[in-house]
């Protein structure tokens, strides 16, 4: 998981390339591997780099060296290789990144490629010819995102509002599934999916419903560097765990051809001494057969990283706060073991209905609406704070019960069957 910046409309000079300089320090536990950056005299981009795809040339900010277009990003475009095949025109590769690919897919198709995106990112585009840029968010808003704007109308983004808080005069949350265009000023929402506005009727099958998570797994797993997943010993986690095991002996890059570069599966819990959730994680990493991992912690320990887990999160929502400090606890073991990138099961809840209170729904519809409002809320809660917190260590989090295509099934058929 990286960490961006960018300024646009702005007078250059020297001393504004220093004040960006100091706000990607502030976020650079999103990405200890490599800084990279760019500037003419309308724009500055920086990017800290998490390295999970094509370490050795993926560093960024990317160019495109014909159009002249630079491109910075935080996330992942898991279908980046069908979307590849897609392109008609020549282009100048220059790594094997995921990523590259959105700025020939620009090139070609503008902006009306983002509903082919199967991922989780937020990024940023601009065209030194015309000094027009480029800010979306993915559709749900697994990977964080803030905009803001000086009194100069100087326009401000970056991963984590402590990066530029302290110079916009008005600051907000870059809404998910939407873009902004510089030239138009105006965010314009790309991701409508039928299921946020009308009650699905469609039955259910089983075991397409079974098809579409175990894809969703399976294209997860593109990966260069060591992963692992998180085990808490309730069914959401202990479904993705189980999947990714089923595919983790082959290189998913290969078209699962290739060995595995990472052999052995690991598997990662915390809990306090004697928690129940210790004891079914370990039922279920001996079932599907990880190299698992138990993190212990204490109390006192958690009491005293809560002023810490509050500055990754920006947040005091006290149920956020509350999950988030045993992920930061665990995240650091997880760090320490060489560990760059976890599956974990957050979204599940939201998708099929698992909280106790769902239970309580008097019909379909309003299960299904209740649904809806909680997806639609997930990046100032479980997203916002699944990332930062193991972000906060310099690791990934994915999520596939929120990949995209998994949503259009999951979310789209009659809600009475769940």
């Amino acid at each position: 998981m990286c960490g961006i910046i960018g300024l646009f409309n702005i007078q250059y000079e020297e001393a504004m390339r220093h004040e960006a300089l100091k706000m990607v320090r502030t976020i650079r536990h999103r990405g200890p591997d490599w800084s990279g950056s760019y500037n003419d005299e309308n724009c500055v981009l920086m990017h800290e780099r998490l390295s999970i795809v094509d370490v050795e040339h993926g560093a960024q900010p990317l160019y495109d060296t014909k159009s002249g277009r630079v491109l910075a990003v935080n996330g992942e475009i898991y279908n980046h290789k069908e979307l590849a095949m897609n392109l008609t025109k020549p282009h100048d590769w220059q790594t094997f990144s995921d990523c590259e690919v959105l700025l020939y897919l620009y090139d070609e198709f503008g902006r009306d490629f983002l509903n082919d995106l199967d991922g989780m990112f937020a990024f940023c585009l601009y065209d030194p010819k015309t000094k027009d840029y480029f800010i979306t968010r993915d559709h749900i808003g697994i990977v964080p995102l803030y905009i803001g704007w000086d009194k100069n109308g100087v326009t401000y983004v970056a991963s984590e509002m402590k990066a530029i808080e302290p110079y916009c005069g008005k600051l907000q949350e870059f809404p998910p599934g939407h873009y902004y265009q510089g030239n138009e000023k105006k965010f314009v929402q790309w991701y409508e999916p039928e299921w946020a506005e009308k009650i699905p009727v469609e039955a259910v099958s089983l075991t397409k419903l079974r098809q579409v998570l175990e894809d969703s797994v399976h294209k997860q797993l593109m990966c260069d560097v060591p992963y692992g997943v998180l085990i808490s010993g309730g069914l959401d986690s202990s479904v993705i765990a189980a999947i990714a095991a089923k595919y983790s002996r082959k290189r998913v890059e290969s078209g699962d051809v290739e060995e595995a570069w990472w052999p052995r599966l690991h598997s990662f819990a915390i809990g306090l001494e004697g928690s129940p959730d210790l004891a079914a994680a370990r039922i279920v990493a001996d079932a599907i057969g990880t190299v698992h991992h138990e993190c212990l912690y204490t109390i006192q320990e958690g009491l005293d990283a809560l002023r810490d887990v509050i500055y990754y999160l920006e947040s005091y929502d006290v149920t956020t706060i509350r999950a988030a400090t045993p992920m930061y606890l665990m995240a650091r073991k997880i760090k320490s073991m060489g560990i760059k990138m976890v599956l974990s099961g957050e979204g599940a809840d939201e998708v099929f209905g698992g909280y106790l209170y769902f239970h309580m729904a008097p019909n379909k519809e309003e299960l299904h609406n209740e649904s809806v409002r909680k997806l639609q809320k997930l990046s100032k809660y479980d997203c916002l704070r699944a990332n930062k917190s193991m972000a906060a260590w310099g690791i990934e989090v994915r999520v596939p019960f929120l990949g995209k295509n998994f949503l259009e099934y999951a979310m789209n058929f009659d809600p009475v069957h769940k």
